[in-house]
């Protein structure tokens, strides 16, 4: 049985402008925001956990796989939205959060991992062995990078048969792009080079199906590569399609096959579509989704600073910071710069450390204030426009509730409206043609 993800592949290689958009987000406003755009698409949504974030101890949000798939069906639930239509993933899962210990110890963690998300029903799965371990050598080679993917996959494998659910699709790749941004543009990458991305394929083959993992190899159904984008705290560097020309028209040569584009985030509208058109037909975001979150509530704060007494204020910014600062971990190396720099860059960077923060129970207690604060009056609509311009005009327009929550979601849509634009758009114009795997 062919696969929903297997079905926009096939579907892209024939020629059709099509794509998937990833999620990589767990905060609730970003999930329903995406759900919304998917319902208002009619498409496939694709969300990913990635590995810090959800892992067999918990991660940074607290959850296990099965505690994160459960709560993306209670909110696609809570908004009707069809389960048949919502695919999980797991992003960047190997031994990433265990770089610090010896292989062994390290790639036994990624075992127990990749066994929790694949038996909690997370049918993309991103096989990242690409980070050494403190026992390895300084420049991990290939052929060790598959042989560890090849490991998880087998994994993978027996966990889903063993759940009695359907078999996982992979995605491989050695060039993956540091999740969240560079902690400074210049460090960014160039485009892979299509011999590079050959030899990850090459060397992927080899280890798969010397693993016996034959029917696991057909299920490949994307690479990670750099294809020339990426962001730090300010910049952006955007999709240059000359650049990416000589990736595009090798993956051109493997039907079956797409890139996976990381950090596409900021990029514009035209570019996200001129990357699906070159076959970088997996675009993730996440950063630039919960950037749009603290741009919302940051406008809800002016406002709230307008209608509510001083001593009645959520202050959400000041205690999302006064936390930031208590728990420096998840910004203090990203964050370069003076005191006054790093003040900036914790509010407005578009790297946005401060994602990994909302969770944090002040930080929820004083949202949750700001919103019942909002929610107890009605916002004035030269505030509204004031604030929140594009929100004021669909209030006017009538296709907008002005409650807060409402508000907030609306903007992340606004975002993610750009990636299922992108990957929804069908033209009869090829987009390659095919020809036979090497």
């Amino acid at each position: 049985m062919t696969s929903p993800i297997q079905q926009v592949i096939q579907a892209h290689r024939r020629g059709e402008r099509v794509g998937l958009a990833s999620i990589c987000c767990s905060h609730p406003a970003v999930l329903r925001a995406a759900m919304r755009v998917a319902l208002d698409h009619d498409s496939l949504l694709l969300v990913e956990a990635t590995s810090n974030q959800v892992d067999q101890f918990g991660g940074y949000t607290g959850m296990t796989p099965a505690v994160y798939r459960d709560y993306v069906l209670d909110l696609a639930r809570d908004l009707a939205f069809p389960p048949g239509r919502l695919v999980l993933g797991g992003d960047h899962l190997g031994p990433n959060a265990w770089q610090g210990l010896d292989a062994a110890t390290a790639m036994a963690h990624a075992e127990t991992l990749i066994a929790a998300y694949a038996g909690a029903g997370f049918h993309k799965i991103h096989l990242d062995c690409s980070m050494r371990c403190a026992d390895d050598p300084p420049l991990l080679p290939d052929e060790i990078v598959a042989q560890r993917s090849a490991r998880l996959a087998r994994v993978a494998e027996d966990a889903t048969q063993a759940a009695g659910l359907p078999p996982p699709v992979y995605v491989i790749g050695t060039e993956v792009p540091i999740p969240g941004g560079e902690a400074d543009l210049d460090d960014a990458g160039a485009p892979t080079a299509p011999a590079a991305a050959k030899r990850t394929l090459d060397v992927h083959c080899r280890a798969f199906l010397h693993a016996g993992l034959h029917a696991a190899w057909r299920r490949v159904v994307a690479m990670v590569v750099q294809p020339g984008v990426d962001f730090d705290t300010s910049r952006v560097q955007h999709y240059d399609a000359a650049r990416a020309a000589s990736l595009s028209d090798f993956i051109a040569g493997h039907p079956g096959l797409v890139f996976e584009a990381h950090s596409t985030d900021y990029q514009r509208e035209p570019a996200l579509h001129d990357m699906v058109r070159d076959h970088f037909a997996i675009l993730k975001v996440g950063p630039a989704a919960t950037f749009a979150l603290r741009e919302a509530l940051l406008a809800l704060c002016h406002i709230e600073d307008e209608l509510v007494p001083v001593g009645h204020a959520s202050r959400l910014m000041r205690v999302l910071d006064d936390v930031m600062l208590a728990k420096p971990d998840h910004w203090r190396k990203h964050y370069r710069g003076s005191s006054d720099d790093q003040r900036i860059l914790r509010r407005y960077a578009l790297s946005d450390r401060c994602r990994y923060y909302w969770g944090e129970p002040p930080v929820a207690a004083a949202l949750e204030t700001l919103y019942a604060n909002l929610e107890a009056t009605t916002i004035p609509l030269p505030l509204l426009s004031q604030h929140l311009p594009e929100q004021y005009a669909d209030v006017v327009d009538g296709g907008l509730d002005p409650a807060p929550r409402a508000l907030v979601e609306h903007k992340i849509g606004r975002v993610l409206s750009q990636y299922m634009r992108a990957c929804t758009r069908n033209t009869a114009q090829p987009v390659g043609s095919a020809a036979a795997i090497c």
